[in-house]
């Protein structure tokens, strides 16, 4: 008799996770964005904190989150750094399917809060898509607590984003 799958098992990423990280990715594109495996490679050598969960020995989620002044080109990373001076920046998260609605994304989340109370950042930044819409990750940052501060197109005006943030 078991007792279910065992809890997942968090660290931080590794070079070696990163063929999974990156096919994890590619899953829930168009709602994080597509990344090739050396911008994948870069975002994490820039990246404050990222952390991959881990169950019976395979990825069931990961969370890259960068701080101010990374130089990271995204034009949402820019969004967030013109508003603010301190702020910590989840890029992208994504749970595998077989791992949706167990709450691991409320671990990984707390995880980021942690830190970024740690780095002494008095704001989690994020953004969800609107266009294409993607309501299961609106919902699970609005009862995380994440208000929207704006919206924005990105990618040649082709995706709406919604610009949210958690104030610590």
């Amino acid at each position: 008799m078991t007792d279910g799958p065992a809890a997942p098992r968090l660290r931080s990423l590794a070079e070696s996770d990163l063929d999974e990280v990156l096919q994890l990715n590619q899953r829930w594109v168009p709602h994080v964005g597509s990344l090739r495996f050396d911008s994948l490679a870069e975002l994490v050598d820039l990246a404050e904190l990222a952390v991959g969960a881990f169950a019976d020995g395979e990825l069931a989620g990961f969370v890259v989150v960068l701080g101010p002044g990374a130089g990271y080109a995204s034009p949402n990373y820019r969004y967030f750094s013109g508003r603010h001076r301190l702020f910590t920046y989840v890029d992208r998260i994504a749970i595998a399917p077989r791992a949706q609605g167990t709450g691991l994304g409320r671990v990984l989340y707390e995880g980021v809060v942690d830190h970024a109370r740690g780095v002494g950042s008095p704001v989690v930044c994020a953004e969800v898509n609107l266009d294409p819409p993607n309501p299961g990750s609106q919902a699970f940052h609005e009862r995380l607590g994440f208000v929207e501060v704006g919206r924005q197109w990105t990618y040649d005006d082709t995706v709406q984003v919604q610009m949210l943030e958690l104030v610590l």
